[in-house]
């Protein structure tokens, strides 16, 4: 069974926009594991896998295992439109020495529900890993509806899901209706992490906690222990992370362009971002490092 905070990783680019900067790849790491979180997730939405070419994923692969020397579970993204391709990936990441595969459904075109099963059960059977389901309509135009993934939870190599639907009633029924078996459900929002545990959830795959990972385990730690006081404290820093630096400009790609502008305003990456999408101007990025600074003074006050 899989609990905590697993860290989504952003892909760190050089100048290019397209190949990996392995140096501060190795900064992010180390900046992540020093937080305390309980895994970490490469190549899924935060780490921009979609936009990356195949050699640059294979790359993260392998330098991300060799840096995280299995000091935490690394899980890797093997999401494509070709289950040939993710079987590659997934054979990659065996190679490199990570822990599990993730795989949200195949996109651009829409899926019926036994047709997700069926690719489902068929990678499963391929992949020599452990496989996460990755529910994300909103990206993908497909969910993974309750009974697929009940039925999905039989396979022995399927070993849960992480939901980012942001759908607490479907998030709630999985619990309830899984609560027997050893499936770890794992909630993307970090807005509703807290709620998510409380409710019976194992944990959040939580981006911001690639800027500040303490403070998401402190607060998944708090919910464990239901201290209602500290969640409170900690949940509205959440929050603030989540209004000022994921929602600054009018862009669908404004969630990535934050969180690396706050990466680069903390010192720790550069802010390349792989096309189509573009950095934050400067106007922007002024904003981002006042609320960066912001939110920094009040974690160093809570923490």
């Amino acid at each position: 069974m899989i609990n905590g905070i697993i860290t989504p990783m952003v892909t760190p680019l050089l100048s290019d926009n397209v190949s990996l900067d392995v140096k501060h790849t190795k900064n992010l790491i180390e900046h992540i594991i020093s937080g305390g979180v309980h895994g970490l997730f490469i190549l899924g939405t935060t780490g921009e896998a979609t936009n990356l070419s195949y050699k640059t994923r294979a790359k993260l692969i392998i330098e991300t295992c060799k840096i995280v020397n299995n000091r935490i579970p690394v899980f890797v993204g093997i999401t494509d439109t070709s289950i040939e391709e993710s079987i590659a990936l997934a054979a990659i990441s065996k190679e490199a020495g990570a822990a599990a595969v993730v795989a949200a459904p195949p996109y651009y075109y829409g899926l019926g529900q036994i047709e997700l099963f069926k690719y489902y059960w068929s990678l499963a059977d391929q992949v020599a890993l452990p496989l996460f389901l990755y529910n994300m309509p909103s990206h993908t135009k497909t969910n993974i509806e309750i009974e697929t993934t009940l039925k999905l939870a039989e396979h022995s190599n399927i070993i849960g899901l992480k939901d980012s639907s942001a759908n607490i009633v479907y998030f709630q029924k999985l619990v309830y209706l899984l609560k027997n078996k050893n499936f770890s459900l794992l909630v993307g929002p970090e807005e509703v992490t807290s709620q998510t545990v409380l409710m019976g959830g194992n944990g959040g795959v939580n981006g911001g906690s690639n800027m500040f990972p303490k403070l998401y385990v402190a607060l998944y730690n708090a919910t464990i222990a239901k201290d209602f006081q500290r969640i409170e404290e900690l949940q509205d820093l959440v929050m603030e992370i989540s209004t000022k630096i994921y929602s600054l400009g009018s862009f669908g790609s404004s969630y990535l362009k934050g969180m690396k502008g706050g990466l680069a305003a903390l010192g720790i990456i550069d802010a390349n971002i792989a096309p189509p999408f573009q950095s934050f101007e400067e106007k922007e990025m002024n904003a981002v490092r006042k609320n960066i600074e912001h939110i920094k003074s009040k974690l160093d006050k809570v923490l």
